[in-house]
């Protein structure tokens, strides 16, 4: 006898008698087919039709070959060999941790800094030495007090605070012309290598500085206006052509002491100096960028400036002027560049950029004459600088027509100057030791050559940034590192690699000027107060200085090597704002690791250079 019973993979069940399976079996049987009855509705996954495949004897075999893990079924030997291999591995793991943690650790100390960066921690002190006004607590020169702070009110025809700012030499002169000037520089080296002064532990300082300069120049005119008929251009006089009345360079005084009138000297044309306090207002935008308010303070009064430079055209230092006798600009073409590159760079605004690539202008700044002089970067000649500076903006967001032509240009312009600073080419003499000559061996070197060392080095790592290992000087290819050695070899003339084994960075290195022509460095702080011509004694003296002006670069050696540690010649022992600026320029760019540029800060206020394309049109409509 045989039943038939519905099978639910489609074909019959049966279940027969001819087993030996009791009647208690048999129910088990049955009850068996009408749970597969009761499924025939519905598929079965996998482990389950394995499972009702498989014979009663193959049960236990699958037992003892897989391990269930509720979702999935693995091989025993398998799951056994994972789980053995992750514990031991984790062991290992836990074993290696165990001796690092326990074995003494050694550890390398860092370099040394190299001596680049050691003379920037030392030629930004100057810039604490000068400062005028009220003295931060943190300034960091002992012998320096609140000075200059009657600045401005004291001159009746003027009667408006100009407390601030910088003293500009050895005297207590404020000129804004190259004052402003060396914060322009130091805010480009700023916005380039912001990195290596951080790494060097500076950059808090470096922008302190800046924003001491820049505060100053906003009081200088009426900042909160759009136009503007006047800026204060000066404070103090230095001409004695007149005799003995008091002034700042005719008395030796400590600034803390000075009594005698200080006057305001007020320009109503002079797009020179204009200009250049356009670019530096505006260069230190950039630096101050991650404060909206200060950097947008900075470029409203930028922009005032630059339109009163268009506007009311004329030199600030007119023949028989006091500016005339100590910083004479010889024109404001350089400066219209200079500043409308900076201009461009600060507000993305085009028209900025047109003006300072316009044929004509780079014409009349000398772009295509030559010169002497051509490639001298100075407060007074700001051309190859902006040159250098547009090349950049070439080399990285070429913006093309209709800026190109002229980019151009002053990229093969730029090229060249870079080339006559090689000693190969003969456009500079230099002397036995090895310093070139930009000032063509007239006194004061140092200034020009510094700036000449920022300017190699930093185009070198734009060439580098750009991904061009060099550049032509006619056939000759000649590579970054070159222009880079030249850097190099300048400023360690500088800091006493030179046939007199002196540093001419006043605390650098183990011989230095002791006699520096500066007047609060030369007279001792002793609660003495002396006269106009009382102090005339300390500048007189053949004694070292009492104080120690760290970081001051003195004007430096002539045309034979030669240097006089005396404080009466000032061709040799003045430092000056616009030298230690272009140092400290190139210093930082020289230092550290060979990072290169921050190739992007700079044109965080430029737009992308083309327009974004239009919406598409429309879908037409019958």
């Amino acid at each position: 006898m045989s039943m038939y019973g519905r099978d639910p993979w489609g074909g019959p069940l049966e279940i027969s008698n001819a087993d030996s399976a009791t009647d208690d079996d048999r129910s088990r049987n049955l009850d068996l087919d009408r749970a597969a009855l009761s499924t025939s509705s519905r598929p079965l996954d996998e482990t389950q039709q394995s499972w009702l495949l498989a014979g009663p004897g193959d049960q236990g075999k699958k037992k003892k070959k897989y391990v269930d893990l509720g979702c999935l079924i693995v091989s025993r030997k398998l799951f056994i060999w994972t789980v053995g291999t992750i514990v031991a591995t984790a062991a290992l793991a836990g074993f290696i941790t165990l001796i690092v943690k326990t074995v003494p650790r050694h550890h390398h100390p860092k370099p040394p800094p190299d001596n680049y960066t050691l003379a920037l921690h030392k030629a930004l002190m100057f810039f604490n030495a000068q400062r005028s006004g009220r003295l931060p607590k943190h300034n960091n020169v002992s012998w320096r007090g609140n000075s200059g702070m009657k600045d401005g009110i004291s001159d009746t025809s003027y009667g408006r605070s100009l407390v601030g700012g910088f003293y500009d030499a050895g005297d207590a002169i404020k000129f804004n012309f190259p004052a402003s000037f060396a914060m322009t520089m130091l805010s480009w080296s700023v916005i380039e290598y912001s990195a290596k002064y951080e790494a060097a532990g500076e950059l808090n300082h470096v922008k302190e500085i800046i924003k001491w300069g820049t505060d100053y120049l906003l009081k200088t005119f009426n900042n909160s206006a759009d136009t503007i008929d006047r800026i204060a251009a000066q404070v103090g006089v230095g001409d004695t052509s007149g005799g003995t009345t008091p002034n700042d360079h005719y008395c030796w005084m400590r600034p803390e002491d000075i009594d005698y009138p200080r006057p305001v000297y007020v320009c109503h044309s002079c797009s020179d100096l204009a200009a250049e306090m356009a670019a530096a207002l505006a260069a230190a935008s950039i630096v101050f960028k991650d404060n909206k308010a200060y950097s947008q303070k900075l470029v409203h009064g930028a922009a005032t400036v630059w339109k009163f430079a268009r506007e009311q055209r004329g030199r600030y230092s007119p023949q028989g002027s006091d500016p005339s006798l100590f910083y004479n600009s010889t024109s404001y073409w350089d400066e219209f560049v200079w500043g409308g590159a900076w201009m461009y760079l600060a507000t993305g605004n085009s028209s900025y950029l047109y003006l300072s690539t316009h044929p004509t202008l780079a014409k009349h700044a000398g772009a295509f004459w030559g010169g002497p002089d051509y490639g001298v970067f100075s407060w007074d000649n700001k051309l190859i600088g902006a040159q250098v500076l547009l090349s950049r903006l070439r080399l990285f967001l070429s913006p093309g027509y209709p800026y190109e032509e002229i980019l151009r240009t002053f990229h093969n312009q730029t090229s060249i100057v870079m080339c006559s600073y090689l000693p190969i080419f003969t456009s500079f003499n230099r002397t036995k030791g090895g310093l070139i000559e930009l000032n063509h061996g007239r006194p004061q070197p140092l200034q020009y050559v510094v700036s000449a060392a920022f300017l190699a080095a930093v185009y070198s790592d734009y060439l580098d940034a750009a991904d061009t290992p060099g550049w032509y000087c006619g056939p000759n290819f000649y590579s970054t590192g070159v222009l880079r050695n030249f850097a190099q070899t300048q400023i360690d003339y500088v800091l006493g690699k030179n046939p007199r084994k002196m540093s001419y960075v006043v605390g650098f290195g183990n011989r230095y000027p002791k006699h520096v022509h500066h007047r609060a460095a030369s007279i001792p702080k002793n609660g003495v107060k002396y006269s106009c011509k009382g102090g005339w004694k300390w500048r007189d003296t053949k004694k070292p200085n009492p104080h120690t002006i760290v970081g001051a670069m003195v004007a430096g050696p002539d045309r034979r090597d030669g240097f006089r540690d005396v404080r009466t010649n000032y061709n040799y022992t003045e430092p000056t704002l616009a030298g230690n600026a272009g140092l400290v320029a190139a210093l930082v760019a020289l230092s550290g690791e060979k990072s290169g540029v921050d190739k992007n800060t700079i044109f965080s206020a430029v737009p992308p250079m083309f327009p974004t394309p239009p919406p598409p049109p429309a879908p037409w409509k019958p």
